[in-house]
């Protein structure tokens, strides 16, 4: 299957007195359409750079990024965020608090005719299961119901490529688990291409089909799920899948008893297993 999204040999810092601070450094993958990929790694790690890079806002001093063919970045080329075609879901929401949930979702429809915005924002919000909350405002809805009104708007316009970066991390841990899943079910039944960026494992892995684990600036094994559990490349890879497994555990037992909305689905199994 061909890669739809190819990150090249990417180099990313930034300068200082003292010359190039890097902080991403020879980053390559590739993602097929339809998939969904992950960067994950602690805090400094390089992954929210490569992020941005992708989206259009951190130039590269070294290496290409194109999509569906398509060259969006270089060192000599620099397509605007704009005219990336690409869908942006932040961890804060990010909605307008004095719009409605059906204008937040249409704001970026504003190109459309106004019947065709409606009918658009009437399939967002039956996709993610709001329909009834329309005219609510964000703060009238729980913040699981937010990320899915931010998720609806950043797919409402269509974008080639989703760029998901850290968005359940302000979520309690029942909600943030059952919204993954949900996350994970909406992409797959869109078809869209998508990249999150996470620290937390269990959301990676509860979501993507391919995760790239982030090691000082560097890929340290970008691979399926299986793959990483099963075959770690390296002692690094291997420790920190049993050391963020084993954190995971200990924060969801003290966390156990706030329940947050409960119209999630568990049902679907975790990608990269077979």
């Amino acid at each position: 299957v061909p890669d739809f999204l190819e990150l090249e040999h990417l180099v990313l810092g930034y300068d200082t007195p003292q010359g190039l601070k890097t902080v991403v450094q020879d980053l390559s993958f590739g993602l097929p359409a339809g998939q969904i990929g992950c960067l994950l790694g602690e805090s400094g790690c390089g992954k929210t750079t490569a992020l941005r890079a992708i989206a259009g806002f951190e130039p590269l001093r070294a290496g290409r990024i194109s999509l569906g063919g398509r060259l969006l970045s270089s060192t000599t080329t620099q397509i605007v965020p704009e005219k990336r075609n690409v869908g942006m879901m932040f961890q804060d929401y990010a909605l307008f608090p004095h719009l409605t949930v059906a204008q937040n979702v249409a704001f970026g429809l504003r190109r459309l005719p106004k019947e065709k915005q409606a009918q658009r924002v009437t399939e967002m919000l039956e996709l993610v299961g709001l329909e009834q909350a329309a005219q609510s405002y964000p703060h009238e809805i729980s913040g699981g119901q937010q990320q899915r009104v931010a998720l609806a708007r950043a797919l409402a316009p269509s974008p080639e490529l989703l760029l998901l970066d850290e968005p359940f991390s302000n979520l309690d841990v029942d909600t943030r688990e059952r919204l993954a899943f949900e996350v994970r079910d909406i992409l797959k039944a869109t078809g869209h291409t998508a990249i999150l960026v996470t620290h937390n494992q269990a959301e990676a892995f509860a979501i993507a089909d391919r995760i790239g684990i982030m090691q000082a600036g560097r890929l340290a094994q970008w691979d399926t799920p299986y793959k990483l559990r099963h075959a770690p490349a390296s002692e690094f890879v291997s420790g920190y899948i049993r050391r963020e497994a084993l954190q995971a555990q200990r924060e969801a037992a003290y966390a156990r008893g706030g329940r947050g909305e409960g119209n999630g689905t568990n049902s679907v199994s975790s990608p990269g297993t077979t």
